[in-house]
């Protein structure tokens, strides 16, 4: 079957899927604006799901917003203003269940939504356990991770995640982000606190105060950043000796732009990332999203955007098809967070704990940040 022949199968199946919204329009909308978090993974994102679709569809204008980290408050904002102008919108899976529970992103039925898996599986067999809400489509499972320079580690790289503490051994800058997520699991694992325990440690007041305790003790030595892209060239520039942020930034760093860079996948973050559509769209927005997300996340685009970037796809049917990278051509599998050589030591973010105590503790770490 010929790539046009293919396309053109899945266009079939796409209208026949959302025969609902095609039944009372006419036309939908031709512009979709996608909000997403730029650099590397939004390159990912057009070349494995814009790029085709806009080739099947070429009357479709896609402009992006790189908001992505921003999402919350923004669609608070926009919701609040009646006045909606994101049509689809990639969050972390914690960011998916807040914007669920208040209201802010459309619930979807995944099996009549989206495409059944290849492998004879529905759609809600095939994503599994990465449906953590009734509003999140998944795409990726990714992990935020530490990269650091290898020519400023001396002869003994570090191996654990508690090498960020560690300024004796590893002095110089350290780049975190600029949100607790991430920052306050390591610090009470670093602190002495057990691995299991973790959550119901920091559930607690005296919890998070240790936790910032143990921050307070590198503060001085961190780079504060809010993109992904950031701790990347933060590295090839050698302003840092080393910094978190999402494995598949690393991945670009070190494969395709060959930068002395080394991956610590000690106590990487595991979480899921993907889609919300806000809610209160008009009828024509809506359906064009819904048809883009009817191809955007079948068996084949999920395991195409792993040609460009080091995420597994949250599709079950997608594993099987993840191939070779597809400039460098080097096999993708092993570069994967999940790949059992990298996942000896993983963290499961409990997305459950952070969509109920985000706000909170956001607001406590930017309170500490000011001290």
């Amino acid at each position: 079957m010929t790539l046009k022949t293919t396309l053109a199968a899945t266009t079939a199946l796409t209208l026949a899927a959302t025969g609902a919204f095609a039944e009372s329009h006419t036309t939908m909308s031709n512009d979709m604006t996608i909000v997403s978090w730029g650099g590397a993974y939004q390159n990912s994102q057009l070349k494995a799901y814009v790029e085709p679709y806009v080739a099947l569809h070429p009357e479709v204008n896609v402009v992006w917003d790189e908001s992505s980290n921003e999402a919350v408050a923004k669609l608070r904002a926009m919701n609040e203003a009646n006045n909606i102008t994101w049509d689809l919108v990639d969050v972390e899976a914690a960011d998916a269940i807040r914007l669920c529970d208040e209201g802010l992103a459309m619930e979807i039925d995944i099996d009549e939504a989206l495409a059944p898996g290849d492998d004879g599986s529905t759609a809600t067999e095939d994503f599994g356990d990465s449906l953590i809400s009734d509003c999140f489509i998944p795409q990726i499972v990714f992990s935020t991770t530490v990269g650091y320079r290898t020519d400023m580690v001396g002869d003994t790289p570090p191996t654990d995640i508690c090498a960020i503490f560690d300024t004796e051994t590893y002095p110089g800058k350290r780049a975190l982000n600029k949100r607790p997520l991430a920052n306050v699991e390591w610090a009470l694992l670093c602190d002495g606190v057990a691995k299991d325990d973790i959550y119901d440690v920091l559930a607690t007041d005296e919890g998070q105060a240790q936790a910032f305790a143990k921050l307070d003790t590198i503060k001085s030595d961190v780079v504060w950043w809010s993109a992904g892209a950031e701790t990347p060239q933060l590295l090839a520039d050698g302003e840092v000796v080393m910094g978190s942020t999402y494995n598949g930034r690393l991945f670009s760093a070190i494969a395709e732009q060959d930068q002395p860079i080394g991956m610590l996948w000690d106590a990487e973050m595991l979480d899921f990332d993907g889609w919300v559509v806000p809610d209160g769209l008009p009828e024509d927005r809506l359906a064009r999203v819904m048809d883009f997300l009817m191809f955007a996340t079948d068996t084949q685009r999920l395991a195409d955007q792993a040609k460009y970037i080091a995420y597994g796809p949250a599709r079950a049917s997608s594993a099987p098809l993840v191939s070779n990278h597809a400039d460098l051509g080097i096999p993708m599998a092993e570069h994967m967070p999940t790949d059992p050589a990298n996942a000896t030591n993983v963290f499961v973010t409990q997305y459950a704990f952070w969509s109920d105590y985000r706000d909170d503790l956001d607001a406590k770490f930017q309170a500490w940040l000011a001290q």
